[in-house]
């Protein structure tokens, strides 16, 4: 069975939680997990509601609370009402303003002998023989000169 944390706040960290659920403008979340904690409080002068009775009452389910209990204990306070920071963005940038700049100026040229205009798929095929990027598909070029308000014909 995993183990249990009690949460026991002392009389600052109880005033502060008040403070973060009853004032000012907040995420709800930190509000809904500031009375949270609480309720769980098991020290002097907490409550000492059961977790299920305060799983009800705010209206999360108890593997929150529970994990919830875990991070006040192990990482202190402001780690468990606030969200985590996240460290890197969601994925990397690929196609920044440099590759803009290229296409537009790529999109602007001469078509290629043979050709009355550029494509799509042709400008795609030589962004990626001029070595300005490894691989991108048409459909990329195509939402970015969308976005650029650029038209081939």
């Amino acid at each position: 069975m995993a183990p249990r944390y009690k949460v026991t706040l002392t009389k600052e960290e109880r005033k502060d939680l008040e403070v973060i659920s009853t004032k000012g403008k907040r995420a709800a979340r930190t509000i809904l997990y500031a009375r949270a904690l609480l309720l769980l409080d098991a020290g002097d002068d907490g409550p000492k509601w059961l977790v299920q009775t305060v799983a009800e009452a705010v209206g999360v389910t108890t593997r929150s609370l529970e994990h919830l209990k875990k991070r006040f204990v192990e990482e202190g306070l402001t780690a468990a009402i606030e969200r985590k920071k996240r460290v890197k963005p969601p994925r990397e940038i690929r196609f920044g303003g440099e590759f803009e700049a290229h296409l537009l100026a790529l999109a602007c040229s001469d078509p290629p002998k043979g050709k009355v205009r550029w494509t799509v798929r042709l400008l795609a095929e030589k962004l990626i023989e001029l070595k300005i990027v490894e691989t991108v598909s048409p459909m990329t070029v195509c939402n970015i000169l969308k976005k650029m308000k650029l038209s081939l014909t």
